[in-house]
């Protein structure tokens, strides 16, 4: 992290900057390439503070870094979603941390090892459910955290979390080449995002040249899965091209990547033991064995059938960026941004009959017990493919002067959007499509959401009134939704055929407009304020639901206004003491497909609510920052109270034999909690640096009149996702200029995953469970040019799971080639 780099680059930061730090607010430190300063030497990239130090002493030995409260002139002309002063706590990962110490598959593994941060990632290019989790909202909650590149909006606030529809950051648009550094800002402090920031602010800022330079990487993963008895090695493979260059005033960077990966299992077709019943005289029901019988997440016993929804995806990725200086201040930059991705699910039957063939149909008998019928919800067959188009396009000034401005606008389309189902259902009707005959044809549904996406605008400005210690930006913003998905029904070859029948269509839009305004003032010395107004005018409209080409409903519009304050407080409380204190208010509103994505298919149901009430949080955190020379610590107390939280919950209808998902507001949630860090480097041995965190969270409904099994069961019960304790530590070593080798370990505590805490399983398919793993890499640089990492993750193969089970331990290679 970015809390290791070398002592030394920060003394060497320091001499350079003192003279002019000594008399004048300093710049950031990336505005004199001194990126590698450890966090006491950079306390404005973790705490919005710069950095100073005192006359070099007589004997030449470079001074102790210190920190220095101040106000960031950033002049910089790369693209960026945060603003030049962070009021609270920063972390940052370059893009050296991710080459000598994570074994990055994903853009999303970048955060692996960063304090109170969880991405949900089941196997290498997971698309569908790779949410990120942060101190008070869950892997339930995608629309609780804002995630950029290069100020580009990558989440997807059309939904929230994976129910009904799948809506992560479109973390496929970056990949681990092209990564320059990633920034995380914790909790929603600055004005200058949406209340969707309320967990977390991700921004991935990717490389431009300065001179002629290419780039290329192989890779390979090979996991070997074990559960339930059955057994399969897993593999994915990856390459990766990059060149660019700048000619004068013209830069350019294109980035080319191609993934093929092979998930294991996801899910699992189940039959809750006690529905079983006698065998009744004349039953057709297929005696079957090979059923697996284990507690279930509520420790009730159920029969795991087979495997389901085993992903084999193939993605590619383009990225193409464009800048040109129209002056030496000002620069014009475009981003263009493809992501391609072909995905099967496939399924397997573990039941076999009397002949020892496999069974996917028909009623079932299991241990002298019948159970109901089994159909293509059971065992699923998918065919996707994707296409997603990201534009983007800035004129930004980056003078450094009086003023300073930005205009930005970019889109993102579903530009092709399908999912080919076997199975279906219309207005209750079933016509089964089971395997093995769904793998060549049959009935289904093609589910088509093109022309679905998002686009945004943004006039920013930041304005340094001559002779006044202030900062202020300030900004204009219109973030526009779009979401329409229309399911149809197949009844000839749902793999190829055109779509017949409406089966279902959600369509909706909505609309943020806010302007923003927010002052950093250098109130003396050692304190610095920073308070911030968000004003914002949200709208809903055009929402419609059919459920038939004859049964429909129309939404009627809806608007509203809201203010959201912000404020922050520095104290300079000794040379390398900084405390601070901040508090904002975060309004999350209602995504269209929480307002209008009701949807019925073979094995789901979605219940959507069009009068949601906004998602309101008060956000307040209270920091300490040390260091004592090399060692550097942060200790850090929040604290949430959210009303209205919008969540959408998940349970099993035995009955309807679906997951049944419903949407709806929480009154109250509250969350305390303590953060803690701890760096050092050359620690004990020249070249060994350690980076360590934990996290204790206490997070409880407080107060629920919504949608419940028994009236108070969710009151005083965990928020869903959420773990008492989460904790990081990482170690790296640079044997020498060629060999460096890290091992770091993450845990997490019990969760989780429904409102009324009935899950107290964790260790079961639907379950949340705690988890322990260590993760190992060696980075061998071979000369200038060429560079090979071999690396290993979970290391001790700990079966672990979040709803699905994660990755168990996992072998994977690379090879780089640098000019």
């Amino acid at each position: 992290m970015n809390k290791m780099p070398l002592a030394r680059a920060a003394a060497a930061c320091a001499a350079l900057s003192s003279l002019a730090l000594a008399h004048a607010p300093a710049l950031a430190c990336e505005d004199c390439d001194c990126d590698d300063a450890p966090v006491a030497a950079v306390a404005a990239v973790a705490s919005a503070t710069t950095l100073s130090t005192a006359a070099t002493p007589a004997d030449d030995t470079p001074p102790a870094p210190r920190t220095k409260l101040g106000l960031v002139r950033v002049q910089g002309a790369a693209p960026s979603s945060l603003p030049t002063n962070i009021p609270t706590t920063r972390e940052t990962v370059t893009r050296e941390d991710i080459e000598r110490n994570i074994n990055a598959t994903d853009a999303e593994d970048a955060l692996k090892y960063l304090p109170s941060l969880l991405v949900r990632k089941r196997y290498i290019g997971d698309y569908n459910h790779a949410i990120l989790s942060s101190r008070a909202s869950g892997t339930g909650n995608s629309a609780r955290s804002a995630v950029y590149a290069d100020g580009i909006l990558l989440s997807n606030y059309l939904g929230n979390g994976v129910s009904g529809l799948s809506f992560p950051p479109r973390w496929g648009l970056v990949t681990p080449e092209e990564i320059e550094r990633v920034d995380v800002m914790y909790g929603p402090f600055s004005a200058a995002y949406p209340g969707n920031s309320v967990g977390a602010v991700v921004d991935y800022q990717t490389r431009m040249p300065t001179r002629f330079e290419a780039h290329a990487k192989v890779g390979f993963s090979s996991q070997s899965s074990e559960l339930y008895g059955h057994s399969n090695t897993y593999r994915a493979w990856a390459a990766s091209a990059s060149v660019g260059s700048r000619e004068g005033a013209f830069s350019w960077w294109l980035n080319l990547n191609h993934t093929d990966s092979d998930g294991q299992p996801l899910t699992f077709a189940t039959r809750v033991a006690s529905t079983g019943t006698a065998i009744p005289s004349g039953s057709t029901a297929t005696p079957a064995t090979g059923a697996v019988l284990v507690p279930n997440s509520s420790n009730a016993p159920w029969y795991l059938l087979g495997a389901g929804t085993r992903y084999s995806t193939a993605q590619d990725h383009l990225k193409l960026k464009l800048a040109y200086d129209l002056s030496p201040t000002v620069r014009a930059s475009y981003v263009l941004g493809l992501w391609r991705n072909d995905s099967d699910g496939n399924s397997e039957s573990w039941l076999r009959d009397a002949a020892g063939q496999p069974v996917y149909s028909g009623l079932i008998a299991i241990d002298g017990k019948q159970f109901t019928k089994l159909t293509a919800s059971d065992f699923a067959v998918t065919r996707e493919k994707l296409q997603h188009v990201m534009h983007g396009v800035s004129v930004k000034s980056h003078s450094g002067g009086e003023w300073d401005w930005e205009v930005a606008a970019s889109l993102y389309d579903y530009q092709k959007d399908s999912k080919r189902q076997n199975g279906l259902t219309v207005n209750g009707v079933l016509t089964d499509n089971p395997q093995p005959g769904a793998l060549s044809g049959g009935a289904g549904t093609l589910a088509d959401g093109s022309g679905t996406g998002w686009n945004t605008l943004a006039a920013k400005g930041i304005w340094r009134p001559a002779g006044t210690d202030h900062v202020v930006d300030f900004g204009l913003q219109q973030d526009s939704y779009k979401l329409s998905y229309l399911t149809s029904g197949i009844t000839g070859n749902y793999l190829t055929d055109s779509p017949g029948a409406m089966v279902n269509n959600v369509a909706g839009k909505t609309r943020l407009q806010a302007a923003y305004a927010q002052d950093a003032w250098l109130l003396n010395a050692d304190w610095k304020a920073v308070l911030g107004l968000r004003a914002e005018h949200w709208q809903a409209r055009d929402g419609r639901t059919d459920f038939s080409a004859t049964s429909g409903q129309a939404y009627p519009s809806r608007s509203e206004n809201f203010l959201s304050p912000k404020a922050a407080l520095s104290w300079q409380a000794a040379p390398e003491t900084v405390l601070k204190a901040s508090v904002g208010r975060a309004v999350r509103m209602p995504t269209v497909s929480e307002l209008y994505g009701a949807t019925s298919t073979t094995n789901s149901l979605y219940v959507n609510d069009p009068d949601l009430k906004p998602e309101k949080s008060w956000t307040g955190e209270l920091s300490a920052e040390q260091g004592w020379g090399a060692l550097q610590s942060r200790v850090t107390l929040f604290a949430e109270t959210t009303r209205d939280s919008l969540y959408s919950q998940t349970v099993v209808d035995a009955v309807l034999n679906k997951n049944v998902t419903r949407v709806q507001n929480i009154d109250r949630i509250g969350t305390t909690g303590l953060e803690a860090t701890l760096a050092t480097t050359d620690w004990g041995l020249k070249g060994l640096d350690l980076s360590a965190s934990v996290t204790y969270t206490d997070s409880k409904i407080k107060a629920n009149a919504g949608f419940v099994s028994t009236a108070g069961d969710t009151v005083g019960k965990w928020q869903p996702n959420i773990p008492r304790w989460r904790a990081t530590a990482l170690a790296a070593y640079r044997l020498d200029e060629h060999w460096s080798a890290s091992l770091a370990a993450r845990y997490s505590g019990r969760q989780y995953r429904t409102l009324n805490n009935a899950d107290v399983n964790g260790f079961a398919y639907m379950g949340v469970s705690k988890y322990a793993t260590a993760d190992v890499r060696v980075l061998w640089k071979i000369d200038r040019q060429w560079s090979a990492a071999f690396g290993i993750d979970n290391l001790n193969n700990y079966q672990y799971w979040n709803f699905h089970n994660y990755p168990q331990r996992s072998y994977s290679a690379e090879l780089k080639f640098d000019l």
